[in-house]
């Protein structure tokens, strides 16, 4: 069975944001503007797309 994937989108910079923010982008796997990764679709990682979603596009 394959897992579930969202694919998240960095539409907004995370320069001027907290330092927190901007390590969980990182955590995300995200470094650059417009880039787009696939992360395994876990509590942990949707709680990671919440707190710094006002940066991000996620689709399901």
């Amino acid at each position: 069975m394959a897992e579930k994937t969202i694919k998240v989108t960095l539409v907004k910079s995370p320069i001027g944001c907290k330092k927190a923010h901007r390590a969980t982008v990182r955590g995300l796997g995200l470094r650059r503007m417009h880039q787009t990764v696939e992360v395994i679709d876990t509590p942990a990682s949707r709680g990671m797309i919440r707190s710094v979603g006002y940066l991000l596009r996620a689709e399901g």
